[in-house]
């Protein structure tokens, strides 16, 4: 069973899995926060972990009413494929 949360204090989304944690590491900036890495451990990769935290992120942001800018490849890559997520992107 996999569990989501915000770590504030290491400013990243954590993802507890078999094999992980995966993470995506951000910074905020004027009420925006910035993705700048996403990565799921070496055992864990291939399993959809990294779309599952992304997944989870997202409407973590809908909650909150955060937007997002992704800077990391994987991120970028992630909302464009995800265009239902478009929402949490800032302008």
């Amino acid at each position: 069973m996999s569990s989501f949360r915000d770590n504030a204090a290491a400013h990243q989304y954590e993802l507890d899995h078999e094999g992980g944690p995966s993470f995506a590491t951000y910074r905020d900036r004027d009420g925006v926060r910035y993705i700048t890495h996403v990565e799921t451990p070496y055992e864990g990769r291939g399993q959809g972990h990294a779309e599952r935290l992304m997944a989870a992120m997202v409407e973590s942001a809908r909650e909150g009413e955060r937007k997002f800018v992704p800077l990391c490849g994987y991120a970028v890559a992630w909302f464009r494929r995800h265009k239902d997520a478009a929402d949490v992107l800032s302008a």
